[in-house]
């Protein structure tokens, strides 16, 4: 794979508490240094789940920072900084009854050069756009998930299930966890989209698509996802982080422009953990990629004609096994959001 032509990552992320709830349990954040990302949802009731998704940003963005010159590969680093929050939350809910039973959900991405990585524990989701069209990457550790894909329900039943928000792994509720990695290979032009399920209830690849390529900047695409959430009655909270790869020389001319979130518009020397409403935008070198589903040999990815194609370009690696499976629903009991 050729890695010497690097690309320009454009940033831009924004979460709310939707229309019913009175507090923010979503939490988001970034290290622009080390080209980390994370998104995550907070599960627990009054502010142990606020605690729990901050507390995960925070141990995973410093982990996979920390860890950059150990000489590992960036599979392991994200895998690790992975098991780092989860391990964190888990000890902070064990050392506080207040907070016992506290957990969240999780999806980052990180850039190796010219390669995109995503993991993912519960049901947040990364999503991939070329083409105009949209794919979604990870799989939900969800009950209605699981379900669908062992052929017990079909998409129309899980999607009018009352059990919207079971998922059955998730960081911080064990002591250990088995996250899902992902790889692919980015082009100009490309977008990665991270969020929670407080946008996903009410939004499916191809209206994903719609709003963001409609859209004229990340921003404005962020903004149209949660209004899409909130229009609809957003029983949740909704968070939603995009990165689009462009060539350096289309990038060095857009940043002449004063940038929406100006303490954003650097390389962040301190990693960036969101407050809730927040929004940041920023501008910084990097490449992506990104995965598919189950145990299918990495492809390179093609010019992208439709969803199936995009799908294909991805690969799930690292996906370490427990006696034998991979099954979330065998972790432990299901955890409700």
């Amino acid at each position: 794979m050729d890695s010497g032509t690097e690309l320009k990552i454009e940033i831009a992320a924004l979460t709310d508490v939707g229309c019913v709830r009175t507090n923010n349990e979503d939490g988001f954040g970034y290290d622009l240094a080390t080209r980390v990302f994370v998104v995550c949802d907070g599960m627990g009731g009054m502010a142990a789940g606020e605690v729990a998704s901050a507390t995960a940003v925070k141990e995973l963005v410093e982990n996979f920072s920390q860890d950059a010159g150990s000489g590992a590969t960036t599979e392991d680093r994200l895998f690790r900084a992975i098991l780092s929050a989860n391990q964190q939350v888990y000890r902070l809910a064990q050392s506080n009854e207040e907070l016992r039973g506290m957990g969240t959900t999780l999806v980052a991405a990180c850039i190796d050069g010219r390669r995109l990585l995503i993991g993912n524990v519960g049901d947040s989701r990364a999503y991939f756009l070329r083409g105009g069209v949209c794919a979604q990457i990870t799989n939900d550790h969800s009950f209605l998930a699981e379900q669908v894909r062992k052929g017990a329900m079909n998409p129309e039943e899980a999607k009018a299930s009352p059990l919207q928000s079971v998922i059955t792994r998730a960081v911080g509720t064990t002591e250990t966890v088995e996250p899902d990695i992902f790889t692919g290979d980015l082009e100009a032009g490309d977008i990665v989209l991270l969020t929670t399920d407080g946008l996903t209830r009410y939004a499916d690849a191809k209206t994903i698509a719609m709003l963001i390529f409609s859209s004229t900047s990340l921003t404005e695409a962020c903004q149209a996802l949660i209004g899409r959430a909130k229009s609809l009655g957003a029983v949740d909270n909704v968070t939603c982080l995009l990165l689009q790869f462009l060539p350096i020389e289309e990038e060095r001319r857009s940043e002449a422009p004063a940038q929406e979130a100006p303490a954003a518009a650097a390389p962040a020397e301190e990693p960036i953990a969101a407050e809730p409403e927040a929004a940041a935008v920023a501008v910084a070198a990097t490449r992506a990629e990104e995965p598919e589903a189950e145990e299918n040999p990495a492809k390179e990815l093609e010019a992208a004609a439709s969803a199936d194609a995009v799908e294909k370009a991805f690969a799930q690696v690292l996906a370490e096994e427990s006696d034998g499976s991979k099954g979330p629903a065998e972790e432990g009991a299901p955890q409700e959001e």
